[in-house]
């Protein structure tokens, strides 16, 4: 006899998501998949190689909680350099499983029951389960489409003296918008003599395109002050698969965090971080991101220019979003589903990290893939 148990879902709302359904669908009818946000090229061989060595030398047992110190200091020195703000390798950074364990870990650090969250929307689906988790209380700001511009006075009126927490993502993904200076210093402004923390997802900070600068939350004097600022190593090094990023802030937030983070994870793959801090000595192997992707969005959306779609070239991210108003009145999670089941192409329909699932007619394309699965996905989509 079964035992049977009865429990009340802690997220009771909470389906299989859209890259679990995409993904499935496109591995039963064989898709091009440009659904998920991974490459399917290899990283560089050499930072393999390093992680190779780093095994072969015997670091493969713990490494410190908080990541090793020569990591540490090259992330610091980075900072330093691209935003000019100086972080402590010591008490003000900590090396994570990847940016979704640090998003999660920093909201179950500070925000309590009750707790207000303002949250970008679209917005990548994991914010919101940690705040509901930890009873936190969701405050959705739609952005504007189809510039996914922010009206700041709208922002402003959604901050309660039980705002806890406001949680950006720039580069953005799904709508691949930066925030640009201008942003921050109204950001910057409104969050001034509140006790608010930011929390910053900045995973595609070296991944900006046309000349345009990364205005990371550590250009900021006051937002520096009361951010935690995430980031992946996966984006940048093309090796989603390691699960490992970091984060920086202010000391008495990351002492907090790390009280945490040390019973949730403790401490990520050590091989994996001397690998990393060598392959760090070489700045051009992230300065020369942009480069990279940006032919890569190029190719895709010359390839485009005579299709029915229309687009704004995405500024950042590797993500560029398609509207398709003009080829069909079906929502976004129909034509997605046909698109794999008739065309074997996969896309992310973007209904499904707006606000009450407002479908704006907009498909997300990866474009981190080869050349030749980047033209598979032309091909079809000018047939359409």
């Amino acid at each position: 006899m079964k035992a049977i148990l009865n429990f009340k879902s802690k997220l009771p709302h909470i389906q299989t998501t859209i890259f679990t359904t995409v993904g499935n669908l496109a591995r039963k009818y064989n898709a091009t998949d440009l659904s998920q946000g991974f490459p399917n090229f290899e990283a560089d061989p050499k930072l393999l190689k390093f992680v190779t060595q780093a095994m072969k030398q015997g670091h493969n047992q713990y490494a410190p909680m908080q990541g090793l110190l020569k990591l540490r200091e090259r992330l610091c020195d980075k900072i330093k350099k691209l935003h000019g703000q100086s972080y402590d390798p010591i008490s003000e950074i900590t090396i994570v499983a990847g940016a979704t364990q640090a998003i999660f870990t920093a909201i179950t650090t500070f925000v309590r029951k009750g707790d207000e969250v303002i949250v970008l929307k679209p917005a990548y689906d994991c914010y919101e389960p940690a705040i509901t988790l930890v009873g936190g209380v969701i405050v959705p700001l739609q952005l504007s489409f189809p510039d996914y511009k922010i009206d700041w006075g709208k922002f402003k009126s959604k901050i309660t003296p039980k705002t806890r927490m406001v949680i950006i993502n720039t580069p953005h993904n799904p709508s691949g918008r930066i925030f640009t200076k201008e942003d921050m210093v109204q950001l910057e402004e409104i969050l001034k003599n509140t006790n608010i923390i930011l929390l910053s997802d900045e995973v595609y900070e070296h991944i900006v395109f046309d000349e345009k600068d990364h205005q990371s939350a550590s250009r900021f004097s006051d937002l520096a002050d009361r951010s935690i600022i995430c980031s992946s190593f996966g984006k940048t090094f093309h090796v989603t698969g390691w699960k490992i990023g970091y984060c920086v802030a202010p000391k008495t937030l990351m002492q907090e965090f790390q009280k945490v983070h040390q019973f949730n994870v403790f401490c990520v793959p050590r091989p994996v971080q001397h690998a990393l801090a060598q392959y760090l000595e070489d700045e051009s192997r992230y300065s020369q991101l942009n480069t990279f992707y940006q032919r890569k969005r190029d190719f895709f959306l010359d390839g485009l220019r005579t299709s029915r779609f229309t687009f704004t070239p995405a500024q950042g991210s590797f993500f560029q979003l398609l509207n398709y108003n003009t080829i069909t009145d079906e929502s976004d999670e129909e034509l997605a589903k046909r698109l794999i089941i008739d065309h074997k192409l996969a896309s992310i329909p973007i209904s499904s990290f707006n606000e009450n699932n407002r479908d704006d007619k907009v498909l997300r394309f990866c474009f981190a893939k080869k050349t030749e699965t980047l033209q598979k996905a032309i091909d079809i989509l000018l047939k359409l």
